[in-house]
């Protein structure tokens, strides 16, 4: 068994491997490590590539795209390792990124996951949107992050360099326990993608087990390779499965409460988005309830589940305050000013 397996998954992003794998090769050595990359069916010859001029690299073929949750949940399963990182394939590692993430995990024997500080690849004094240097949730089911909050993405000035506990980790770079991944489930692949991730880590907070940033490992991630930001698709699933997220999650004392004060800001968004001009983005909020009623009892067994499972309810990195409210009525435009 290795003791760290880093699994990319792919699907057609030929030239985004050729322009990123060669950092995670040169970079990840000094432990016992494996770089593996767990293709969804690609068409665009990224398999070809891999093996003409990637020969070291494990390749593992699913035969269709199941997205990333469940591709991953796939290409895991065949994978033997103490740890597994789930890498995107437009992240560019940087020298030593592994050893303080190994360490960190060796000596926190509590901790089930972490990541690194995830930087922008294309304003690389910034954070990146999507992880920054740790994420958190508030009251509504709104993640954030130490580094970004909603559109404002802070400069790293080293002001988030201290490791601390965050309610989740970005899978753009997650280091995880491979038992632990197995044990609670991995990622819902009834997500596709998009807050799947979240998802995972309230699983795993709720049944005991914590998750950290640790940013003295550093990384730069391109975001927004697959979907961009501005893509109706992206919209209708994060709204879609923010929703499923909380149904399977939140405690019963919640849920109505949360659930129907979501119903109104949802509203709100997509009358944001209409009076910008953003139709495709307006539609996809309203087709994402829709959906999220119609499949909901689809994740009743899931959320008994959980809540059966659950020896935590009470996760201090769950946030008690309204990020919406804090960020877009007081002015609260960073972390370190909540």
């Amino acid at each position: 068994m290795k003791k760290i397996s880093i699994v990319i998954l792919n699907w057609n992003g030929e030239e985004m491997l050729r322009a990123f794998l060669p950092s995670v090769l040169v970079c990840s050595t000094g432990h016992d490590v494996e770089v593996c990359v767990a293709d969804n069916g690609s068409t665009d010859g990224s398999c070809k590539m891999l093996e003409e001029e990637f020969p070291t690299v494990r390749i593992i073929r699913l035969d269709e795209n199941y997205g990333f949750a469940e591709g991953y949940n796939r290409a895991l399963a065949q994978v033997e390792a103490e740890y597994v990182v789930l890498l995107n394939s437009d992240v560019e590692v940087t020298p030593d990124w592994l050893n303080p993430l190994v360490d960190f995990m060796d000596s926190h024997p509590e901790a089930a996951a972490c990541q690194p500080k995830i930087l922008s690849h294309r304003h690389r004094e910034s954070f990146e949107y999507a992880g920054a240097a740790g994420g958190f949730i508030d009251k509504l089911g709104y993640p954030y992050c130490r580094g970004r909050i909603f559109d404002v993405v802070e400069k790293d000035e080293g002001q988030y360099d201290t490791i601390l506990p965050v309610f989740w980790a970005t899978g753009a770079a997650l280091m995880i326990r491979a038992d632990i991944y197995q044990q609670v489930g991995g990622l819902d692949g009834r997500f596709f993608a998009h807050m799947e991730e979240i998802d995972l880590c309230w699983r795993l907070h709720s049944r005991g087990y914590g998750i950290y940033c640790v940013p003295q490992s550093m990384v730069y991630h391109v975001g927004g390779a697959t979907l961009k930001k501005e893509n109706p698709r992206k919209t209708f699933l994060n709204f879609r499965n923010n929703l499923l997220m909380l149904y399977k999650n939140l405690p019963e004392k919640e849920l109505k409460s949360v659930l129907f004060k979501r119903s109104i800001l949802d509203f709100m968004a997509a009358s944001v988005f209409f009076l910008k001009g953003n139709f495709g983005d307006c539609r996809a909020v309203f087709r994402a309830r829709r959906q999220f009623k119609r499949l909901r009892s689809r994740f009743e067994e899931s959320r008994r589940e959980n809540l059966k499972r659950a020896v935590n309810q009470h996760i201090p990195e769950r946030t008690s305050f309204s990020i919406l409210w804090k960020s877009k009525v007081r002015g609260k435009k960073t972390y370190s000013d909540l």
